[in-house]
């Protein structure tokens, strides 16, 4: 390793990188550490095959992954360089960090702790305001990594919005082998991947104003309070091409954790985006034809005098790391 940083520091970079969400929390990542570099791989034997037919959902994890693997350099006061998609011959290649003296320690990254805290809470959130400096500091960060961040506030396009969910957990639920993959990837216990029962809610009280994915029956408590607060924002990117879908990773990686260190709570909606025809709705009645849709993120207060989802669990290093001597 250069005198920068040694191999202990990288792999703890790596553990805090792997903290990303990812679809269904399948982790569909592996990372390659060499003296000089760290190289993040797609794992397409990772990829949900009915869920994320076209990849989409893969390289979103994967560019979450990469964003947090860049604040935890960043953090450590680790000189890096990243390229991204830089093989056209290798394209499960995502992306290659160089870890040069002469590069510069990435600024406004933000440090390390909400990555250890932040959770996808898929309740009801509190029904108090998000405050607009907020919403508008969710934009700025997305927009630093290339993205665009749309706050849907007016009452038509929230309709809009709510429909598309809607028609997407109907189409998927038609999807032959949809729902027996989904119930593969959820409910489970001690299990190192899947979303776990304990951070689903229970299936007998009242869910989110907004349709969420039906996973597997959850035990996770919902709040009396019948009303969502959630606001629901659109992430967007100029085109639709694969380096566009890590980078909206990435985007969405800042947005999320930026929404931790203001005490937010956040659930990221990939189901709407699926599925074609969705999409399609999406980038016409709710982005008005000038961005290619690529998530939807609820954001809103915890459920108060409940308990924060408990943490998700994560493959080890051995199984997603590799070390070259």
């Amino acid at each position: 390793m250069n005198q920068k940083v040694d191999q202990d520091t990288l792999v703890r970079t790596i553990g805090l990188a792997c903290r990303a969400p990812s679809v269904h929390n399948s982790q569909p990542w592996r990372w390659q550490l060499s003296a000089r570099t760290v190289r993040l791989y797609a794992d397409p034997r990772r990829r949900l095959p009915v869920t994320d037919q076209d990849g989409r959902d893969l390289l979103l994890s994967c560019g979450a992954a990469l964003h947090h693997l860049r604040v935890a350099l960043a953090d450590f006061g680790v000189p890096a360089q990243v390229r991204r998609m830089p093989d056209r011959e290798e394209p499960d290649l995502l992306a290659v960090v160089e870890l040069e003296q002469d590069a510069m320690v990435e600024l406004g990254l933000g440090s390390t702790e909400p990555i250890e805290v932040r959770r996808t809470d898929r309740r009801r959130f509190g029904s108090w305001p998000v405050p607009q400096q907020f919403l508008d500091e969710l934009v700025e960060r997305a927009a630093g990594q290339g993205a665009v961040l749309r706050v849907v506030t007016d009452r038509p396009t929230q309709r809009k919005l709510v429909a598309a969910i809607a028609a997407a957990a109907q189409a998927q639920d038609a999807t032959p082998g949809y729902a027996e993959e989904t119930a593969a990837w959820s409910g489970r216990a001690n299990t190192p991947d899947g979303v776990p029962a304990a951070s689903i809610p229970r299936p007998d009280q009242e869910g989110a104003a907004v349709p969420m994915r039906g996973f597997a029956p959850g035990t996770l408590e919902q709040p009396a309070d019948a009303e969502d607060g959630a606001v629901l924002l659109v992430l967007g990117t100029s085109s639709d091409d694969r380096l566009s879908q890590l980078r909206a990773g990435e985007a969405m990686s800042a947005t999320l954790l930026r929404a931790t260190e203001l005490e937010l709570a956040t659930c990221p909606l990939s189901q709407p985006l699926e599925i074609a025809d969705t999409r399609d709705v999406l980038r016409d009645g709710v982005l008005h034809g000038t961005l290619s849709p690529q998530l939807i993120v609820r954001v809103g207060w915890p459920p108060a005098g409940l308990p924060a989802v408990p943490p998700t669990p994560r493959r080890p290093l051995t199984d997603v790391m590799e070390i070259l001597r």
